[in-house]
């Protein structure tokens, strides 16, 4: 019975679906730039994919980031993805959000941005992901490129 049990649970619980109706997590990192200087960044989200038909996905995310440099905070950020399933283990998405400021002196910008995601092995992927952050009464434009490591659960 152990023989056959175990290697069920194991692989059930190494599957992963065709990339929505998951629970993912990822840490990440990358450049943030704007006004001619960029900075290093990273952090990590937690979000869910809903599947809308075979070939499409939507999703929330909520994250952490921080800019490496000093006088920054931990930026918070709510945001929704909407994608295509291009293939085997791929996803291509548009989000949108809103991101809490990043500095005391700063405000919080509303951002969006498109990004890919690759499945690699079981529950585990990589992405590329832009955004673009909309300025405001004290904060300029800014852009950030980051990749990230994740599970899907």
């Amino acid at each position: 019975m152990r023989k056959i049990v175990l290697p069920l649970l194991a692989s059930l619980a190494l599957a992963s679906p065709a990339l929505a109706n998951e629970t993912r997590v990822e840490a990440r990192g990358g450049v943030i730039w704007s006004n001619g200087t960029s900075e290093d960044t990273w952090g990590g989200a937690v979000g869910y994919d809903f599947d809308l038909g075979q070939t499409t996905f939507a999703g929330l995310e909520f994250s952490g980031d921080k800019i490496g440099t000093e006088g920054t905070k931990v930026a918070f950020g709510a945001t929704g993805r909407l994608g295509v399933k291009a293939g085997t283990g791929t996803a291509l998405y548009g989000t949108g959000g809103y991101t809490t400021e990043a500095c005391d002196a700063c405000e919080g910008q509303w951002h969006l941005g498109a990004g890919v995601e690759q499945k690699i092995s079981g529950p585990f992927y990589v992405k590329a992901e832009y955004r673009h952050f909309f300025k405001n009464d004290v904060v300029a434009d800014g852009d950030a490129l980051v990749g990230g490591v994740g599970v899907k659960f």
